[in-house]
């Protein structure tokens, strides 16, 4: 049952790879449309993530 628990990392890692890769991806035209509008790449400062 070992080749289970291997199958079932490697798929966690896989998905933790893309989901990664699509925020970044939303991250980068975020910033750009905040860019675009004149607007710093935060607007919300007051917001509790990251503080």
């Amino acid at each position: 049952m070992w080749y289970f628990a291997w199958m079932l990392g490697v798929g966690f890692a896989i998905l933790f790879a893309i989901l990664n890769a699509m925020w970044g991806e939303n991250e980068e035209a975020r910033e750009a449309a905040f860019a675009a509008q004149g607007l710093p790449p935060d607007p919300v400062s007051d917001s509790p993530v990251g503080h």
